[in-house]
This record gives C-alpha cells, structure tokens and sequence, in this order.
C-alpha cells in the first residue's frame, strides 16, 4: 500500500469530530479544511428561505452543548462526548421532564441496543436526545434536566465547488456530502476521496475533459445547486459520481442510474469487474440514496451513478456510532481512490478507432509481438488481435472490453501501441 491510503485516513480522521448538519459553523469549518488542502476550492452560500425547485433553504442550525442530567446527577447524552446525542437540528430547551416526558424526547435503537442512533428532523420543529437502548433501560422514575443550547436563525447554507478544465467544455462530475456530525464511513469518507481526486486531476500532464467537483449538504445542496446550475450540468456532464461510504475494506459498489445505460454506469462496472476480480455488489436505482434521487430525477437525468465501499443501508454500523474511525482504513481509502482514478484514465482515454489498414497488419517487424510463434507467445497476444479485430470505428474501448473480456486498462495499453505505431486513428464522433 502507499502513503496515499495513510494520509486520506489522516484527513478523515481531522474531519471526523466535527459536528456537521445541512448548514451551520460545522459545514463551513469542513469546506476551510479542505479548502486548505485545495485552496481553489470556491464555498459559496445561498440565504435561508431561498426557494431552490419545490424547496426552500432551512434555518441555519448551530449547537454548542446538549445533556441531560438524572435524577441522581448523572450527566447523560453529552453532546460534548458525542455529538450524535442531540437530534439534528434540534430546537433549543432547558427545561425539567418526568421520566414518561423524557422518553417521547429520546431516540435509541432496540435492534442494537449498543449504539447511539443518527436522528435529524430538519424540516420539522422538535427537540430531543439519542442515547442507547442500553441506557434508556437503566433509566429511573425521576425529574430530569434536559439542556440543548441551540439556534435556528436566518442565515446560508454553504456548498463548495471547484471546476478544473480541459481540452473540452465537456464534463465529468463528482459529488460528495459534507452534511453529517461525527460517523466516519457515511460521511468523513466522501469528502476525503473527492479531495485526493482533485489533486490527482491537476497532477494530470493532460486533460480530455473538463472536471467539475461539488461539495455540498445531502439533497437540500444538490438540489440548490441543480436550481443554480441544471442547464449547464445537463449540457455538459458525460459522467457522473456521487461519492459516498468509501472508507471501508469490506465491499465496492455500484448504484446504477435509473435506467442504468449511462457512460458512468458503463466505466464503473468494467473497472469494479476487473479490479475486484467481479466481487462486488451492483445495486439498481431503487437502492438509491438521497443525491442520486435528485441529479437523476426525471427532467433531470444528469448521468450520474452511485459509488461506494459498502453501501449506505446496508453495513450495520450505517447512522450510527458504530460508524467511527475503526471502521474505516487506509486500505480501504485506498482502494476507493484506485478505482475512481482508473475510471478517470478509462474515461480520459476512451473513444471508437479504426485500423488504418485492410487485413490484419503486421504486428512483428512493429514490435507489437514476438517473433517466434508458439503456443504461449499465442495467448500472450490474443487480447491485442482481439482489440484489432474489433477496432472498427463502431466500438468504443469499454464496448470492446466487453466483448473480448479483458480489463479496459490493458485495452487502453494496447490501444495506445497501436496509435503510437500508426495502425489506428480516432474515430470523430
């Protein structure tokens, strides 16, 4: 492994306490450490109330301490310990509750009993604590003092973008969330893998394609930048990536797009194919999650696909504290980062190419092939006759990968020997 893998865990592990929501202090103290790490990346802000589609903007939120204190004096749900105790967007209280009172104001999960749940009411007014199953059965008859030292006020709902360009107007998007409080795989993750993917496009000598990154709150932020910027996303975007749960070693996964035929649901299987030797998990659009509900929206219809380590929903930690930095690695940061990477090689270099000759040419005096024939130097240069024979002007490159079932990444190495040597032209489409 190299040190990319070490130091993404790093970042993730500096974003990690960080009390995120939809908006709020949390949210613009993630964008300037990223914006550190990319110090081009642009955060923008929208006004709470903005109507955004069939939307508006919420109320920024912004907590500094939440608890409860037991009728014996124990301090409980310390927000200060871990801020997933307070209900997201919680308003604020300060008030004395009967045991019965307090129990309509705290969330637990009783099929894991161990853990504290994940729960936001962002579009509702109410106020509560979550604690585990576990201690909610200890609890008391008894007055208890439950605090929540928060505010809801008329302020912005941040977002960052950064868009890098290249030979063509012409784009391939990623997207990822910086919306939720302290859970490592579910959130951390994303933003962490987009960041090293920003520098991997600049360190590119050349670029086909222009790249457009987006950093902005679960569904309320993409759909404020789908009412900003639709017209140019649906003119521009080839393909697209909503990056989320990239941190884990357990699984890759795709969420297709909605009819799953786009040049996204195209590149990401031939890569997770080959590159997981097919152990992977493929996920229709009616797994999807929140992001990829609204880019790929009917009228919508950016072309964008889902990907993931394991999967939001399906690893049992998801929305939980069980989703912390344990859970996450540098293999498997690393192994994420591989496979977005290879995508973008794949993209950058895939298109439809002739064969500049009738008949099949001549490999050897070319050096493309040995010069001595036998049965083993046969297999070793199949898959380059394979790709010559298909290098028709009617297949692009993951078309022919297909075909041939080989990995897109040696046909781009064969491919590209065949440019060098003259026997291919690109097919203008």
């Amino acid at each position: 492994m190299s040190a990319v893998g070490e130091k993404m865990y790093a970042l993730c592990e500096e974003l990690f306490p960080i009390n995120r929501s939809l908006t709020g202090d949390g949210v613009r103290e993630t964008l300037e450490i990223l914006k550190r790490e990319i110090p081009d990346l642009e955060i923008k802000s929208v006004p709470c109330g903005s109507k955004v589609m069939d939307w508006t903007v919420p109320k920024e939120w912004n907590c500094d301490d939440a608890y409860i204190i037991t009728p014996d004096g124990e301090k409980i749900a310390d927000f200060k310990e871990r801020n997933l105790h307070v209900l997201g967007y919680s308003t604020p209280v300060d008030a004395d509750f009967t045991l019965e009172e307090l129990t309509e104001h705290l969330y637990t999960l009783p099929e894991q009993p161990t853990l504290i749940p994940y729960v936001t009411s962002y579009y509702k007014e109410r106020f509560g604590w979550a604690i585990t199953e576990e201690q909610r059965l200890t609890l008391k008859e008894g007055t208890y003092h439950g605090v929540i030292k928060s505010s809801l006020t008329d302020g912005v709902l941040n977002y960052a973008e950064l868009i890098i360009p290249g030979e063509s107007e012409e784009e391939i998007f990623f997207t990822t969330y910086v919306c939720h409080p302290s859970m490592a795989n579910n959130e951390c993750s994303g933003p962490v893998l987009s960041t090293f993917l920003i520098n991997y496009v600049k360190s590119m000598e050349k670029r086909r394609y222009t790249y457009r990154f987006v950093f902005a709150p679960e569904t309320i932020g993409a759909i404020t930048y789908l009412a900003l910027n639709m017209e140019e996303l649906q003119k521009k975007v080839k393909a697209g990536f909503v990056l989320s749960c990239v941190g884990d070693d357990r699984d890759y996964s795709i969420v297709h797009s909605r009819y799953g035929d786009t040049l996204a649901d195209e590149v990401l299987v031939n890569i997770l194919k080959y590159h997981t030797d097919g152990k992977y998990s493929d996920y229709s659009y009616l797994k999807r999650g929140s992001d990829e509900r609204q880019y790929q929206a009917p009228g919508v219809d950016i072309p964008v696909v889902g990907f993931c380590r394991s999967k939001y929903h399906e690893y049992p930690e998801y929305h939980t504290s069980g989703d912390d930095m344990t859970l996450v690695t540098p293999a498997g940061f690393e192994g994420g980062y591989e496979v977005m990477t290879a995508c973008i090689r794949a993209l950058e270099k895939n298109g439809k190419y002739r064969l500049t000759c009738y008949g099949e040419p001549q490999l050897g005096k070319r050096g493309l092939v040995p010069t001595i024939s036998s049965k083993e130097t046969y297999k070793q240069t199949l898959h380059l006759k394979d790709l010559i024979a298909y290098s028709d002007g009617r297949n692009d490159l993951f078309k022919i990968s297909e075909i041939i079932d080989a990995p897109v990444d040696e046909i781009i190495e064969l491919n590209d020997k065949l440019l060098a040597a003259g026997l291919l032209e690109k097919v203008e489409e």
